[in-house]
């Protein structure tokens, strides 16, 4: 759906989260005629009373960017909805010894779930967010034959794309949805924001996981999985090197919080001596295994196995043609095959890479592109 054109004043919801993309989302809109109004999501509620939680401020600064652009804002509580279907499968992930992304699981559960069911139940005819990304109508076959499909694309600004998160969208999802900011950069964004004297122009962009906040991660998931010590392993001679104190406190690449800092056996070519790595977890065992060195072979790999698939043309792609993924975020496009794919039975799908890939964290997700069209993915097996 373009955000371009005439809006005809058609209603548009805005999830505004208190920060300046969702504001000036809600703003653009406005100007380009769309009937407007904005939707504030609590999706956490246990630390309301914890200095780290900042759903309070965002709240009053979500109303205060309302409040200068002129319309309207509801609040509507969302936490039962996501600890049952995002934050019981984080730790259930965690505990499995997986590193899930809940932000992924957030966007397809609560953001353009139950946000999008509130709002066409309230008489919208779509939503919006402050998403950098893109979507686009297709029209699929011959010219003319009526069928339309919903692409997501990259944004423009590739510091700030955000496709990656969005990847377990749907076409009906995608029909519904708007994201005004795709072709604009973020200096861009704040300097809209500073125009129109909206007071979160300046304010800091939230890092990291929605419900952690700012705290230490290894504090927050001991509130809710109790400790398990085991044994820290050497992987290439399997001696014990120390004590972890549970396995899902450690992700495959991490440096540090070893504490295994002061057992020295390799140095580099510096005279250096390597840093220590995680490689590995057998969670049966409850054996953390380490590597010494950045670029340990241990730590490269140049295939996957992606589960629990979602294709966003409701089809997978065609095998054996080149494609970029990111097996991570920050990661760069990198050029890959799909080599492999079960698609009805187990829902899997074998990925090979042209170079190996540093650190393929299992829990994580892997997202395809062809060019600036998100594709899909999976989760890292």
């Amino acid at each position: 759906m373009s955000t371009t054109g005439v809006a005809g004043g058609m209603k548009v919801i805005v999830g505004i989260s208190g920060g300046v993309d969702s504001a000036v989302a809600a703003l653009l809109l406005k100007r380009q005629g769309y009937a407007v109004s904005g939707l504030f999501m609590k999706n956490w509620e246990d630390d309301d009373s914890d200095g780290y939680c900042s759903s309070r401020q965002d709240l009053i600064d979500a109303a205060s960017a309302c409040d200068v652009i002129g319309i309207e804002l509801e609040a509507v509580n969302f936490s039962r909805e996501y600890k049952e279907r995002v934050f019981a499968d984080f730790l259930r992930e965690y505990e499995a010894g997986r590193t899930p992304n809940p932000d992924v699981l957030c966007n397809s559960e609560i953001k353009f779930r139950c946000f999008l069911d509130h709002a066409m139940q309230a008489g919208a005819e779509c939503i919006a967010t402050g998403h950098y990304a893109q979507v686009r109508t297709w029209e699929n076959g011959n010219p003319g034959n009526g069928r339309h499909e919903y692409q997501l694309l990259k944004a423009e600004d590739g510091t700030k794309d955000q496709s990656y998160f969005l990847y377990r969208l749907t076409q009906a999802q995608l029909a519904k949805t708007l994201f005004p900011l795709g072709a604009l950069t973020k200096r861009e964004v704040r300097r809209i924001a500073a125009d129109a004297g909206l007071s979160v122009a300046t304010k800091k962009d939230s890092t990291g996981i929605c419900f952690i906040g700012e705290r230490p991660f290894r504090e927050f998931l001991m509130r809710y999985l109790p400790t398990k010590p085991g044994e820290i392993r050497h992987l290439d001679d399997g001696r014990v090197l120390g004590e972890h104190q549970g396995l899902m406190y450690h992700t495959v690449g991490q440096r540090k919080g070893l504490g295994i800092g002061g057992i020295r056996t390799r140095q580099d070519a510096a005279g250096e001596h390597d840093a220590w790595y995680v490689a590995a977890k057998d969670v049966a065992a409850n054996v953390l295994y380490v590597v010494q060195g950045h670029d340990h072979p241990a730590l490269l790999k140049d295939c996957l196995t992606a589960l629990d698939l979602n294709w966003i043309a409701g089809r997978p792609p065609p095998i054996h043609r080149v494609y970029t993924a990111r097996p991570r975020y920050r990661a760069p496009d990198m050029p890959c095959v799909i080599d492999s794919l079960e698609a009805k039975k187990s829902a899997r799908a074998g990925i090979v890479f042209a170079q190996p890939q540093w650190a393929l964290a299992p829990g994580q997700s892997v997202v395809l592109y062809e060019s600036r069209v998100c594709l899909g993915g999976g989760i890292i097996a």
